[in-house]
């Protein structure tokens, strides 16, 4: 059996085999858009990892031979003391599960690549950096050491992060928090690395935070993952390298403008995470006008392949752009009925597509509610509206304090950022905010994807889990005060405000004269009986249950 297959414009397999990171790498291949070279593990070699508990026969020796291929294609050695291959590890189920199983970033760095990469380079500190980001991410995904263990390294050079010796000072403290929690030192065989990375990909498959993810999204259990290794594209090899994430539409409306974040310097995890600041995506257009410019080219050439919103990620090192990931938009809501009338408009897909597109239950979203008349003592904070809506209910700190509260009402989860580890806190919330990060964020993406309301990098808000509450200037809320969030405007306040609907979208009035008439209805039959959504709801099933009479389709 073949488990192993390469990440090139001639494969054939389908995203159930190469699961959908790899299965749309290959898109980009054949679209000829920038894609770092690798291979990927497919899906089946996870379900059978699943049940023996270990690697299947053949992997290994398929393994060695992908990477042979790999060296030769960038004429790297991996983990070699010249020229050093330095890979990531990403998993990728068939059905997009964002964030919700592990990466391993610059896998191949034994101490012996990370010097042959400083001299080759001509720069320490970026090697080093390097090297610590792989033992980071080892040591989180790998290994199982906590995430407050590795938090505490990072504070604890907080002021000499960019220099020398205080990156020495933090991977010195990794190994041994490596060593003490698996007994073991970090593997100096770079081939060691990638079948322990490998094996904790598959294993992801299985944790809380996966099982509750498909769960909610109604994923089966028994799909696995497919594990994807491509050679490393250094978003902080210097201030003319970084990563980002975007949009061909903005995910919170669907207006065609590109959309999303960038920072520079840095690797993808610093976005994605909302660790770190991160600027606006247009921030690229002055900066590195080349990047922005092939960017906007491959949003456009991938909305027109996918017919639809896209998202990718992607990295520039040195002034040259790849991209790392791409997938539909999947927008909810307000944003979803605008894409698909839009695209319907353009000629772009027919009408009865864009009447399957659009789920009745997200109309309920579409008439954005918004907090109005607050007194300015009331507003508590003010951050980066990331997901549309309103939610009101009592402050929970932790994912855990979230689920357990949820129990009796409504609650709002505050957190510094989410991680995959929020993910039941997440779901048992009404809404989140978050400290830090960006629309694009974790809690942003997430938050999207759940329709639930959401305020991140609320800059000035400090969540102490371990007090059971929450600083702003001189406030103190404790767990279990009435909060309320604009996910629009960015606003938290305390206490319940007043709220009000928007008025008819004028999408929303076209998609439903087109399910009318699908439908067989009068253009007015139902016109003004609700104001909650439920009428419009009705309206747009009777057009899809008349579509997939037809042979139109499946369910959106």
């Amino acid at each position: 059996m073949t488990w192993i297959h390469p990440l090139s414009a001639e494969v054939e397999e389908s995203a159930d085999v190469l699961g959908g990171k790899a299965h749309g790498l290959v898109v980009l291949r054949r679209l000829g858009l920038p894609v770092p070279p690798g291979f990927v593990i497919g899906t089946r070699a996870c379900r059978a990892y699943l049940r023996t508990g270990r690697a299947p026969d053949g992997l290994d020796a398929e393994l060695a031979g992908a990477v042979r291929d790999l060296e030769a294609a960038t004429r790297r050695t991996l983990g070699g003391s010249e020229r050093p291959l330095a890979v990531s590890v990403r998993s990728g189920g068939p059905v997009s599960m964002p964030g919700m199983m592990s990466t391993v970033l610059n896998l191949g760095l034994t101490s012996k690549a990370t010097a042959a990469l400083a001299a080759e380079r001509g720069d320490q500190r970026f090697a080093l950096d390097s090297r610590l980001r792989f033992l980071t991410s080892y040591a989180s995904e790998v290994v199982g050491v906590g995430q407050e263990a590795l938090a505490a390294v990072e504070r604890a050079i907080a002021g000499q992060k960019g220099q020398v010796s205080g990156l020495e000072t933090a991977i010195h403290q990794v190994e041994r928090l490596i060593h003490e929690q698996s007994g073991e030192p970090v593997p100096e065989d770079a081939a060691r690395q990638l079948a322990l990375a490998v094996e904790a990909v598959f294993s992801s498959w299985d944790t809380p935070r996966a099982k509750t993810y498909r769960a909610l999204h109604d994923i089966p259990g028994d799909l696995g993952t497919a594990v994807t290794v491509q050679a490393m594209v250094f978003g902080n090899r210097d201030e003319r390298s970084g990563t980002g994430v975007a949009f061909s539409r903005d995910p919170n409306t669907g207006e065609l403008l590109p959309f999303g974040e960038v920072l520079f310097g840095r690797q993808g995890d610093d976005v994605v995470s909302g660790t770190s600041l991160t600027g606006p995506l247009h921030e690229l257009a002055e900066r590195e006008p080349d990047v922005w410019v092939g960017l906007l080219a491959a949003l456009d050439r991938l909305e027109e392949h996918y017919r639809d919103a896209c998202y990718v990620e992607f990295t520039f090192e040195e002034g040259e752009l790849w991209i790392l990931q791409v997938r539909p938009g999947r927008f909810v809501g307000r944003a979803a009925v605008r894409v698909a009338v839009e695209l319907a408009e353009a000629g772009t897909i027919d009408r009865a597509e864009a009447l399957l597109r659009v789920a009745p239950q997200h109309l309920a979203q579409v008439r954005t509610p918004r907090i109005t008349a607050v007194e300015p003592g009331d507003v508590l904070t003010r951050g980066l509206g990331a997901s549309p809506g309103v939610a009101v209910g009592r402050v929970a700190t932790t994912a855990d304090s979230a689920a357990r509260l949820a129990a009796g009402g409504p609650v709002v989860l505050l957190r510094p950022e989410t991680s995959p580890l929020d993910m039941h806190g997440l779901a048992a919330a009404a809404g989140v905010v978050t400290a830090r990060g960006g629309p694009t964020s974790h809690a942003a993406v997430v938050a999207r994807a759940m329709g639930k309301p959401a305020v991140v990098g609320a800059s000035g808000l400090t969540v102490d889990a371990a007090e059971s509450c929450v600083r702003v200037g001189g406030r103190t809320l404790p767990e279990g005060t009435l909060i309320a969030l604009d996910g629009t405007s960015g606003e938290v306040v305390v206490g319940e405000p007043r709220v009000t609907a928007a008025a008819t979208d004028p999408h929303l009035r076209r998609l439903l004269a087109w399910a009318d008439a699908v439908a067989g209805a009068p253009a007015d039959a139902v016109a003004g009986t609700s104001t909650d959504g439920r009428a419009e709801e009705d309206r747009l099933a009777a057009a899809q249950e008349a579509l997939r009479a037809t042979g139109h389709g499946a369910r959106p």
